[in-house]
């Protein structure tokens, strides 16, 4: 029984990094699932069914946001460099590299 989300023996895993793999899969099929929405909503002529499809698209952003917090949660130095990312302005680049620097 294989599981696509582990590239090292699971059995050499400690449960901490098979729950983090698992996280980082569920972010990943939030993300894809985000992305389908957006292509739905896009083309959808139907006002009710687009309506639906833009709500369960913020629930999957919803579900984005705790898998990430999750992550973050169990990865300070991350956590670091997305604090001077995520909800500021200015050039993102720039921003990420400051936010290395607090890592380093």
């Amino acid at each position: 029984m294989g599981f696509s989300q582990y590239h090292e023996p699971p059995e050499e895993l400690s449960a901490a990094t098979r729950t983090f793999a698992r996280m980082v899969t569920s972010l990943i099929e939030e993300a894809e699932a985000i992305g389908w929405y957006e292509q739905r909503i896009a083309v959808e002529k139907d006002k009710t069914a687009k309506a639906i499809m833009e709500n369960a698209q913020q629930e999957e952003m919803k579900h984005f946001g705790m898998d990430l917090e999750f992550l973050l949660r169990r990865k300070p130095e991350w956590k670091t460099i997305l604090k001077a990312v995520l909800f500021t302005k200015g050039d993102i680049v720039k921003l990420a590299k400051k936010g290395e620097e607090k890592v380093e």
